[in-house]
């Protein structure tokens, strides 16, 4: 059973549809990425990319996060992730974007709106976390103090830079490996 964890909508239950390609972030990588983003996540404009169900940026608006966007291409799970929307913090500021995330990535890069936290959980092994890491550190998405997170399996070895953004920390929880970037320091 899939919940948030913390603020405002804790104990709530999420909609988690059934079947292959779906992949929630699992409640104590959650946890464990919040304790970290704690001081930031109040206040900041939050994107997830590959949003699949929503939990981990309905966890950001539950703690105080000003706005919410969220790229899902999967119509079960933009269903669902509607479903705990509505559910979960009905009224929050938030935006869903149907479709391709890369395509989503230049369509909100072109709107010239940075976030301060992006979370990116593609599906393992398919390598797109380099791709949109890319499309982000391009498109300028990434407010200059902001800090991007990218979910990966344990057999996937992380990219120390994509352009300007740079690998900064990394922490296992099984077989989910959260990697943290931000923008070079001058």
């Amino acid at each position: 059973m899939l919940r948030v964890i913390g603020g405002s909508a804790k104990r709530h239950r999420l909609k988690v549809p059934r079947g292959d390609g779906i992949r929630p972030t699992a409640a104590r990588v959650r946890e464990a990425l919040f304790n970290i983003l704690a001081p930031v996540v109040p206040g900041s404009r939050f994107l997830d990319v590959f949003a699949g169900t929503g939990s981990v940026g309905i966890e950001a608006l539950s703690r105080g996060a000003r706005e919410a966007c969220f790229i899902e291409s999967n119509p079960r799970a933009l269903s669902a992730l509607k479903a705990n929307l509505d559910r979960a913090v009905p009224g929050a500021k938030a935006r869903v974007i149907a479709g391709d995330a890369l395509r989503a990535l230049r369509r909100l890069a072109a709107e010239g709106m940075p976030f301060d936290i992006i979370f990116i959980d593609p599906p393992y092994g398919k390598r797109y976390e380099c791709r949109a890491l890319a499309s982000v550190a391009a498109g300028h998405l990434l407010a200059p103090s902001g800090v991007c997170i990218v979910e990966i399996g344990k057999e996937t070895l992380p990219v120390e830079r994509v352009d300007s953004l740079v690998l900064f920390r990394c922490e296992k929880y099984g077989d989910t490996v959260l990697t943290f970037y931000r923008y070079e320091e001058a």
